[in-house]
Formats: structure tokens, C-alpha cells, sequence
């Protein structure tokens, strides 16, 4: 009888905890306390931090020290993402676009295959590749003095700004392509028999009826992709010890080497600022394009 009365009264309970309006509540704490205190409490922290300075009085000396110091790297960091999205973008859309327009089978099977590899590998294990790849007697240019391309005392490396937008496009391309490349998949093929029976090439139909039905998706990996680049330490870190750098190793000496963690979160705002734009344009657009008829 206990036994019974007790089972009725369990489920008593748990019909009442699935009618609750906590249920929900409940099933989310453990993931949104996670979020509040890994990333929403540090990131609040270090907002309201850059403008306090040492003695805890409110300052905008932060902002102006990381001006006056590192103004030359902040413009050096926008330039170097923008034009890291830009080429993922383009190069995401060429690969989308083969995958799908492709009629080659055993080529479109290989790109498939290759282009993901570099989506699993963490960026410190990617600078370090492309370090050892890109040094001037690294295995570039090594393999290109082996193929008779190249005279041993004309090899150039690239453990510079070019070797950080290298790294940068490697990494980030197959996340990005593997977005479009499915978006692309999802299109209805309808329009896109239609171009090829009035006589349409595959770029012209990749630029003009593809690409503005999946723009929506290049949008958002791109986004993406500009926000994860921003923050990352070791690739400017490890491929290039010249001047100017990246706001991240600013940062990072700022904090190593002064303990000065107002300056290194003006700069962090300052980066904030920067993807803030980014995704608010992004934001805006979507606003605009949902509220057309």
C-alpha cells in the first residue's frame, strides 16, 4: 500500500513539474549559468574595466594609451580580417559553386573530400603548420627548389601579413564553404536548368541566380568567421614577430609584460566595436529584408 500510494504521489509530482511553467526554466539553468559565468560575467567585466583606471576612478586614458600606442595595429587588424573574409567569401562561393554546378563527377567527389580537412584543425596547430610551410626553408619553398621552379637563393618566405592571411583563409574557408556549399544543395535546380537550356555559362549562373538565393548563408559564415579571427592570439603570434601586429598580441603584452589590463581591455572594446559593426549591419539588413512584402 505504501508502495502504491508512494508511486501515485511521484507521479503526482512529476505531472506537476511538466505542467510548471519552471520546466523549462529548470532544463536551461545549467547551460545559462555556463554562459553567465564563462563568458557574459568576463565579458561585462572587462567592458566596465576599460574605463576604470588603477585607482578605480572612471578614465578614458585606456582608450587614449591604446590609441596613441597601437593605433598603426588597429588599423593593421581591421585590414588583415577584412580582407580574410573577403577572400573566404570568394573562395567559398567558387567551391560551393564546382560542388554544385560541377560535371566533372570525380573532381567534384575530390574537392568534397579535401576541402574540410583544414575545418577540424585547432588555429595554434594551424600556425604551427603553416609556419614550418611558409619559412623560407620551409617545405614550400623546398618543394618548389625540388621541382627546378625555383633558385635556393631567390626563396621567399611568408611568415608575415601574408603568411597570417593565408592561415586565416585556410582555417576558415571550409566552415565557411561547407554553409554555402549546403545552402547551394538545398536550391531548387529548376532555375538553374532553365540558365543552362537558354545557353547561360556556370559562372554566369553561379553570379546570378545562385549566389543572391544563398546570400543570406554567405552573410552569416562570413560574420562568423570575421568574429572568430579577430579574437585569435596564435596565429599573429607565431607567423609574424613584425610591426604592426594584431590587437590580440597587443593585448597579450600589454597584460605579460605591464599588468596593464585597462589599456589591454580598451583594446578588447575596440575589437568589440569592430564585430559589433560587423554584425550589425549583418542585423540590419535581416530586419530590412523580413519586413519586405
Amino acid at each position: 500500500m505504501r508502495e502504491g500510494v508512494g508511486g501515485r504521489g511521484d507521479e503526482g509530482i512529476a505531472t506537476a513539474l511538466r505542467e510548471s511553467r519552471l520546466l523549462p526554466l529548470l532544463l536551461v539553468a545549467p547551460a545559462l549559468l555556463t554562459v553567465l559565468t564563462l563568458f557574459v560575467y568576463p565579458l561585462g567585466y572587462s567592458l566596465v574595466t576599460a574605463f576604470v583606471d588603477k585607482d578605480g576612478g572612471a578614465t578614458l586614458g585606456n582608450f587614449a594609451r591604446a590609441f596613441e600606442f597601437y593605433s598603426r595595429d588597429i588599423l593593421f587588424t581591421l585590414v588583415i580580417i577584412a580582407l580574410s573574409t573577403a577572400l573566404v567569401g570568394a573562395l567559398a562561393v567558387g567551391i560551393g559553386g564546382y560542388i554544385t554546378l560541377g560535371e566533372n563527377a570525380r573532381a567534384v567527389a575530390v574537392l568534397r573530400f579535401l576541402y574540410r580537412w583544414p575545418l577540424f584543425i585547432p588555429f595554434v596547430v594551424a600556425a604551427q603548420c603553416m609556419r614550418t610551410f611558409l619559412a623560407k626553408n620551409g617545405l614550400m619553398n623546398n618543394s618548389l627548389v625540388a621541382l627546378g621552379l625555383v633558385d635556393p637563393q631567390h626563396t621567399v618566405g611568408l611568415l608575415d601579413w601574408r603568411g597570417i592571411v593565408l592561415t586565416f583563409v585556410w582555417k576558415q574557408l571550409p566552415f565557411v564553404a561547407l554553409l554555402v556549399a549546403g545552402a547551394m544543395a538545398a536550391l531548387d535546380r529548376t532555375t538553374i536548368e532553365a540558365a543552362r537550356n537558354l545557353g547561360a555559362g556556370r559562372l554566369r549562373i553561379l553570379v546570378e541566380i545562385v549566389v543572391p538565393q544563398v546570400r543570406a548563408t554567405l552573410l552569416v559564415g562570413l560574420i562568423l568567421s570575421f568574429v572568430t579571427m579577430m579574437s585569435v592570439l596564435s596565429v599573429p603570434l607565431m607567423i609574424s614577430g613584425e610591426s604592426p601586429t594584431m590587437i590580440t598580441v597587443d593585448m597579450a603584452f600589454r597584460i605579460n609584460n605591464y599588468g596593464d589590463y585597462g589599456t589591454a581591455n580598451a583594446l578588447g572594446f575596440i575589437s568589440y566595436a569592430m564585430t559589433g559593426i560587423a554584425a550589425w549591419f549583418y542585423l540590419k539588413r535581416g530586419v530590412v529584408a523580413g519586413g519586405r512584402p
